[in-house]
C-alpha cells in the first residue's frame, strides 16, 4: 500500500457540489465521450484555482478513463523525452512529481526503472488516487502559486511537471521553485501546454522569458527541447460539428540541468 495523501497543509472543508459536478456524478458510472468531457471542462473555464481543485476532486475517480477518451498522450511523450536524456541511476534517483494528479507519470517511470517518488498536487481527490498506485513514498497537498512547493531544497535528482504549465493552472513563478527542489546537477523536466488563445500566448511568452532569465542568472543550463505534437484532443475550446474529433493541442517539452554549487 502506498502512503495516504499528506493533507496537513490546511483543514479539510466539506465539498459543496456545484452544478457542474452533477454532470460528473451522473456519468461517473458510465463511459463519457469527447463531447461530454468538452462540456464539463468548458463549464469550469472561468474557475479560480480553488474552484478548479474542487472540480478535480470530483473528477479524480474517472480521470484516467476520461484521459484515454481525450487521447491524452503528454505523460507518455514527456517520459520518453526524459528517458532519452537521462543517464543516471534510475533506481536510486529521487523524483519529485509536481502536479502529479492520479499518478500517470510515476506509473510510466517505474516501468523504466525509477523507484523513488514524491508527489505534489492541489487536489485531495487526485492525491487519493495517486496513493492507490502504491508508487509514492510521500504525497503532499499544495495549491501551486498560492502555497509554497512543499519540497526540500536541493533534494531531487529529477523534478518533473507534466500538463500543468499553462494559463489558469500553475503560474510561471513556480518554475523557480522547481529548480530550487532539484539537486545541483539534477534535471528539471517540463511540458508546456500551448492552448489556442491570447492568454495562452501571453503565458508562453512569459514562461520563455523566465526560463531564459534563470539561465542568464546561472541557476541552470538548457539541455534540450522538443515539440509535443497532438498530445491531446482540444476539449477546452468549442469546435464546429465535424471538427470536434480533429482538433488537437500541441506543446513543448524542455529539460534543464541545475547548476552545480
Amino acid at each position: 500500500m502506498g502512503p495516504q495523501a499528506n493533507t496537513d497543509l490546511g483543514p479539510s472543508t466539506p465539498l459543496v457540489l456545484p452544478l457542474w459536478s452533477e454532470g460528473l456524478c451522473k456519468m461517473s458510472g458510465c463511459s463519457r465521450n469527447v463531447d461530454d468531457i468538452r462540456a464539463l471542462l468548458q463549464s469550469c473555464k472561468s474557475f479560480g484555482p480553488q474552484q478548479r481543485m474542487k472540480f478535480y476532486d470530483s473528477w479524480a475517480e474517472t480521470y484516467e478513463q476520461d484521459s484515454e477518451v481525450m487521447n491524452y498522450r503528454a505523460p507518455h511523450l514527456v517520459i520518453d523525452f526524459l528517458n532519452a536524456n537521462f543517464s543516471g541511476d534510475r533506481q536510486g534517483a529521487r523524483v519529485l512529481d509536481v502536479a502529479c494528479g492520479s499518478g500517470l507519470v510515476a506509473k510510466l517511470m517505474v516501468e523504466l526503472g525509477f523507484r523513488l517518488f514524491v508527489g505534489v498536487d492541489g487536489s485531495r481527490g487526485m492525491l487519493d488516487q495517486a496513493a492507490k498506485t502504491g508508487l509514492y513514498q510521500d504525497l503532499r497537498l499544495a495549491l501551486l502559486g498560492t502555497q509554497a512547493l512543499p519540497a526540500q531544497t536541493g533534494a531531487f535528482d529529477v523534478v518533473i511537471i507534466v500538463g500543468a504549465l499553462r494559463d489558469g493552472f500553475v503560474p510561471v513563478s513556480v518554475v523557480r521553485e522547481l529548480c530550487c527542489a532539484a539537486k545541483p546537477g539534477g534535471l528539471v523536466c517540463m511540458s508546456r501546454v500551448d492552448p489556442k488563445s491570447e492568454s495562452g500566448d501571453r503565458y508562453k511568452a512569459c514562461l520563455e522569458r523566465e526560463l531564459q532569465l534563470m539561465e542568464e542568472e546561472g541557476l541552470w543550463t538548457h539541455v534540450v527541447s522538443a515539440d509535443m505534437h497532438r498530445y491531446m484532443m482540444d476539449v477546452y475550446n468549442s469546435s464546429t460539428e465535424g471538427e470536434q474529433n480533429q482538433q488537437y493541442l500541441s506543446g513543448t517539452m524542455q529539460l534543464y540541468r541545475k547548476s552545480p554549487r
